[in-house]
């Protein structure tokens, strides 16, 4: 039996169909980015794997990213994504890396002990929604907790529609309930912080299988990414899943519509502060301090939604610098290119 698998298997949807003219269909082959290593691409056709350098020429891709590759299996072109995440790149580098690309569904994983973090949580809830992704909560190691539903009512506190789904990543059949977002070609992701079991949770979803543990063993003994390279794995359920390890430093930016979504109850209730710039730092007339009085809102939910805004802000700015002197020293350079050639065509 062939293993190969037909486009709709890959996540081949309308939406890129349509990006295609009748020429590039007859022409070209369609292929989708399963693997990315520093310097090439493994990309899945209808006819197989295929290895891909990468370029300079080449527009930076990711894992789920869609191309069209020719006769000769070299890249022509990528299409436009519907989804994208992306972060600032970690440590000092400014720049921006990116992690996933058209993504339906993102896995939230927090773990139902002492590392469960609500404003962790909140951060991946608004890069989802910056993203145009549907989270859902996978909270894990229900196994070793007492009082699951404890958990689950403080991140319905926080969205009452949200899918919170508490599981025990070792259990398949525990595991099955999120079988329901990861149906014949739709992508999923995880996102999670060191130690919340995500390792183990794709393990289970993949069916404990051999191919589980490719993607996952980036981190070097002490932990550390040591690689970017990232997969996506088939789950037989039929849904695809990108594993992103390395995920620790995420940072915001460019994500202010992605938070102020997520914390629609505060922006809403910001609305209706006497001042429009009111920062909820005791200005009269303050709807949001007012909130808090009355308990209709939590505390520690402003504190990290001024904490993300202020990061976010930060980061993009910090971005922008870097592009305008980037641009300032391409246009230094071409002038100073310009100068000395025509110097030495007076001289010559």
């Amino acid at each position: 039996m062939s293993n190969h698998k037909s486009l709709h298997q890959l996540g081949w949807s309308p939406s890129f169909q349509q990006q295609l003219s009748l020429e590039e269909l007859e022409t070209f082959t369609i292929g989708r980015v399963i693997t990315q290593h520093r310097s090439r691409l493994e990309v899945e056709t209808e006819a197989g794997i295929t290895s891909l350098p990468t370029t300079h020429a080449m527009p930076a891709m990711t894992v789920g990213d869609w191309l069209l590759l020719d006769l000769e299996n070299h890249f022509y072109r990528a299409l436009d994504r519907l989804t994208l995440f992306a972060r600032k790149a970690a440590g000092s580098k400014v720049e921006t890396q990116l992690i996933a690309a058209n993504v339906d569904t993102l896995f939230i994983v927090s773990s139902l002990n002492e590392e469960f973090n609500l404003n962790r949580i909140e951060r991946y809830l608004a890069i989802a929604a910056e993203a145009g992704v549907e989270p859902v909560v996978v909270l894990s190691k229900a196994d070793l907790c007492q009082d699951p539903d404890s958990y689950v009512q403080q991140i319905e506190a926080i969205d009452p529609i949200l899918s919170v789904v508490p599981v025990n990543g070792q259990q398949s059949g525990s595991v099955a309930e999120l079988n329901l977002w990861c149906t014949t070609g739709r992508t999923v992701a995880l996102l999670g912080s060191s130690g919340v079991g995500k390792s183990t949770l794709v393990n289970t979803l993949l069916g404990g299988g051999h191919q589980a543990t490719q993607g996952i063993r980036l981190d070097d003994s002490k932990g550390r990414h040591t690689t970017t390279g990232r997969s996506l794995h088939f789950i037989p359920s039929g849904g695809i899943l990108i594993d992103t390890p390395g995920m620790r430093e995420l940072q915001l930016y460019d994500c202010e519509q992605g938070i102020e979504e997520s914390f629609s109850d505060i922006t809403s209730l910001a609305e209706q502060c006497r001042f429009s710039d009111c920062a909820h730092q005791g200005e009269p007339g303050c709807a949001v301090e007012s909130a808090i009085e009355q308990g209709k809102l939590d505390q520690r939910r402003l504190l990290n939604y001024q904490k993300l805004m202020r990061e976010q802000q930060q980061n993009s700015a910090t971005i922008a610098q870097k592009r305008a002197r980037d641009r300032a020293l391409g246009r230094f350079y071409r002038s100073t290119l310009k100068a000395s050639q025509k110097l030495k065509k007076g001289t010559g």
